[in-house]
């Protein structure tokens, strides 16, 4: 039993592939998601269905594979079951499992702050990418209409919180629509008149990459004039209004459109599963793993991926990325065909550490592999290469290439559609 259509789940099952099992694959959503490009959809660069793809689809010449669509809630480590809420609203059903495989995926954390949720949406499903792409569409919306010039500025004021790949890559497609998609569009404003701040509390951007490729990075975000500030805390976030924090000096700053990139935690599936392990989760909820994957006195159930803490070559523990889940998967598969056949396990899990990279805007990215640093052009190119062979299906490919390809050509952006709409007493 899989639980988790993302990257290690799918993964999982497609190593498995000719292996003598049954496998049943559950997710509260019937589609694989590609969350790499989900920045893309937040800011209509491209629409939904292009970067997810039906897991019915993906596995529909499986005959091993059975999909359900549910939510797990509960794990029974004794009696191995697990807990199914419907979605037809019935009583939950309990599936039985011989091995069980966790990739239950994340969430995005606020750190203690979860009321500021409503009012900076993080970025985490489809549902959160549309609901940020209709609140950046807006402002600029909503500033055409302002009269007032100090309301006016805090609707074309765009903070993002958090300065990882996420946030580096959101602050970037802003400036993007702001000064290139929508010149010329609106008479009585200047998009690229927006103020776009991204605030990071460490004392650097891309901490996951070498120092210098960070500063490169201020130095691209900068010259789209975007501005860069580090060790920067956010104290409040209200309608309207962020409160942040440099060096115990507070400052108030007017903004109508706020999006948290600063933090993820683990699925709540994986609080649960460590209260039933009788394991302390770390900070993040992650649970602790041993070094075959495997919950410490359960080695026939499997966590892997955002959910589980996997213990790196350094004290750190490893990245929550998508290359860490898939070879993850693959691990597992590997170990479930071993036992299968009774021969000896694959031995601890070792991540292949392949590289970091991150886009910054048109032509703008910063890629490391080992020792090899570059940005620039060259950077854009190979992490565009990348993300095409790495997206599920033919027909998904060829629709981002030609996409990105008339995008980088034009400046439109094709899915620049205001859906949700709420009225403002809804909304707050």
């Amino acid at each position: 039993m899989v639980v988790g259509g993302g990257f290690g789940g799918l993964w999982a099952v497609k190593h498995l592939a000719g292996a003598p099992v049954a496998i049943t694959l559950i997710d509260r959503r019937n589609f694989h998601l590609f969350q790499p490009l989900l920045y893309q959809v937040a800011t209509s660069a491209l629409s939904p269905g292009e970067i997810a793809t039906p897991l019915r689809r993906i596995l529909r010449k499986r005959r091993d594979v059975r999909v359900l669509l549910g939510d797990v809630t509960d794990v029974d480590l004794i009696g191995r079951k697990v807990t199914i809420a419907t979605r037809s609203g019935a009583a939950p059903v309990s599936l039985a499992y011989d091995t069980l495989v966790v990739a239950a995926g994340s969430q995005s954390t606020y750190f203690g702050h979860d009321d500021w949720r409503s009012v900076a949406p993080g970025l985490k499903s489809l549902e959160d990418a549309l609901e940020i792409r209709r609140r950046i569409l807006g402002a600029f919306e909503a500033a055409e209409f302002e009269r007032d010039a100090e309301r006016r500025r805090a609707w074309l004021t765009f903070v993002v919180v958090g300065g990882g790949p996420t946030g580096v890559e959101l602050a970037g497609q802003i400036a993007e629509i702001a000064k290139r998609t929508l010149r010329d569009e609106f008479r009585e404003i200047d998009p690229s008149e927006s103020r776009i701040l991204l605030v990071e509390g460490t004392d650097r951007i891309l901490a996951g990459f070498d120092e210098r490729l960070g500063k490169r990075a201020i130095r691209s975000l900068e010259q789209m004039g975007i501005r860069v500030r580090t060790e920067v805390f956010v104290t409040e976030v209200d309608e309207g209004t962020v409160i942040l924090r440099q060096h115990g000096v507070l400052e108030r700053l007017s903004a109508e459109t706020v999006i948290w990139a600063a933090g993820v935690a683990a699925s709540p599936l994986g609080a649960v599963l460590a209260a039933r392990a009788d394991v302390e989760p770390d900070h993040q909820g992650r649970v602790p793993v041993t070094p075959e994957l495997t919950l410490p006195g359960h080695p026939e159930v499997f966590a892997i991926g955002d959910v589980a803490r996997v213990q790196g070559g350094s004290d750190a523990p490893l990245p929550g990325v998508a290359p860490v889940a898939m070879q993850a998967g693959e691990y597992v598969a590997r170990t479930v065909r071993s036992r299968l056949l009774g021969r000896p396990a694959p031995g601890p899990f070792r991540y292949r550490d392949r590289g970091n990279m991150a886009t910054i805007g048109r032509g703008r990215a910063v890629v490391e592999i080992g020792r090899v640093r570059y940005t620039g052009l060259p950077a854009w190119l190979s992490w565009l290469v990348l993300h095409i062979a790495q997206l599920i299906g033919f027909e998904n490919r060829l629709l981002v290439l030609i996409r990105w390809c008339l995008g980088a050509v034009t400046g439109g952006r094709g899915a620049r559609l205001m859906t949700n709409e709420r009225t403002d007493q809804a909304q707050r």
